[in-house]
């Protein structure tokens, strides 16, 4: 009962990847925090957060948008987001692993925020033409990116709020969970 409950939950929170939102305000984070959290079974802490963000991948990247992608079959647009949605998930396992309070929960979901911003403006700073490969143009990558930071934060923050705290609340109402 116990991870048909995290993977309900799991699984909303990837469907509101879905719905219209403000630049950078989803649940990934969230996501690969709660699967680090309440996956003991090391296998479905990838698998279940990793498959969430693969298949709505596929669907915004394929559906929504296909014109960004020249109507081509787009599978992976970056491995880099994977690559910060696995450094987050060791950050969550990390920092949650032992014990979920509101204080681990918080600073998780800020260090979630962090790592996603550093990765991905990297990305664009190494892939991209659009800064010099200085110093200086790795800075102004990350402050371009500083106004979608904001979101970032509150998108993580309250995703993770929302997964944690329903989670949490229904297993102190079914002690039965805990059990199972």
């Amino acid at each position: 009962m116990k991870y048909r409950l995290a993977f309900a939950l799991i699984a909303l929170a990837a469907l509101t990847r879905l719905l219209p939102h403000p630049n950078n305000f989803t649940p990934i984070g969230s996501i690969a925090l709660f699967g680090a959290a309440y996956f003991n079974r090391q296998w479905l802490m990838l698998l279940a957060p990793f498959a969430a963000l693969f298949f709505t991948d596929l669907f915004l990247n394929n559906v929504i948008y296909r014109d960004l992608y020249g109507n081509q079959f787009t599978l992976i647009t970056s491995w880099w987001i994977y690559a910060a949605f696995a450094m987050v998930m060791l950050a969550g396992f990390g920092l949650l692993s032992k014990q979920v309070t509101g204080l681990s929960v918080f600073a998780a979901s800020l260090s979630a925020s962090a790592i996603f911003f550093l990765v991905t403006n990297f990305s664009v700073w190494a892939e991209s033409g659009i800064y010099p490969k200085t110093a200086a143009g790795l800075a102004a990558c990350y402050t371009a990116g500083i106004p979608f930071l904001g979101n970032t934060v509150l998108g993580d923050l309250f995703f993770s709020v929302s997964m944690f705290g329903v989670y949490e609340w229904l297993k102190w109402k079914n002690e039965n969970l805990v059990r199972a």
